[in-house]
């Protein structure tokens, strides 16, 4: 039986990429920390993480030329896009769950969702390919580094509400990150936060986010409690 279109305040839904839809995250941290150290920037993989998780490389060139004595250059960007796509393209998955919810999601909003991500553009579309999840947001894919501003700013999911029709207001924001889910209260936005290993979601309640899911798969019962009479028990 085909699922019914959502009839509820929320009629959008606007997910982060990186750590929400594609599990990318070890493999560009991997690859980041290693060019660090071999800049002379002697990092840890777990404190390359802290610094990096939700936030675009470019974001932090003042403390990066700080740490490594070198400037942020373009050859250097180059590389570094190079050696991780050429990584992302072999070796990257969906996260677990991730392609069932888009596909229900995908028809119970109508069409009506989006992917905005701090991410490169390129990066954004070679991840979304490589796990099939491109046919569902072509068209409807924003970098925060194309925008005015990047996260923490509002400014990629204001951009992608306006794209899809809806207000901000009236969307859902899925997101894992603390900058993140900056953002998508910012824009004015609810945001359910994703978090499989239960890390971040004191600090994403800190922010005032309320709800939380730990399998992306969950995500479409999560918005049906959302949605319904008696609503969504925070966590």
């Amino acid at each position: 039986m085909d699922s019914p279109v959502i009839e509820s305040n929320f009629q959008a839904i606007l997910f982060d990429c990186d750590g929400v839809l594609v599990d990318s995250e070890g493999i560009t941290n991997q690859v980041l920390c290693q060019l660090f150290n071999e800049a002379g920037w002697a990092l840890t993989y777990d404190e390359c993480f802290a610094i990096f998780h939700g936030i675009a490389v470019r974001d932090e060139r003042q403390r990066i030329e700080q740490e490594t004595g070198q400037p942020l250059t373009e050859a250097w960007m180059a590389d570094f896009y190079a050696k991780r796509n050429a990584r992302l393209s072999t070796e990257l998955e969906a996260e677990p769950g991730a392609v069932e919810a888009i596909k229900a999601l995908h028809q119970r909003f109508d069409g009506r969702i989006a992917c905005a991500s701090g991410g490169d553009p390129l990066k954004l579309e070679l991840q979304l390919k490589r796990v099939g999840l491109w046919p569902y947001f072509e068209g409807r894919v924003f970098s925060g580094q194309v925008t005015p501003r990047n996260k923490p700013h509002p400014d990629v999911y204001l951009a992608a509400a306006q794209a899809v029709g809806v207000p901000a207001e009236q969307c859902l924001v899925v997101e894992d990150s603390l900058p993140g889910s900056t953002a998508g209260l910012a824009a004015g936005a609810t945001v359910i936060g994703y978090d499989k290993q239960g890390c971040y979601i004191p600090g994403m309640r800190a922010l005032g986010v309320r709800h939380f899911i730990t399998h992306m798969g969950d995500l479409p019962a999560t918005i049906d409690a959302l949605t319904s009479a008696t609503g969504l028990a925070s966590v």
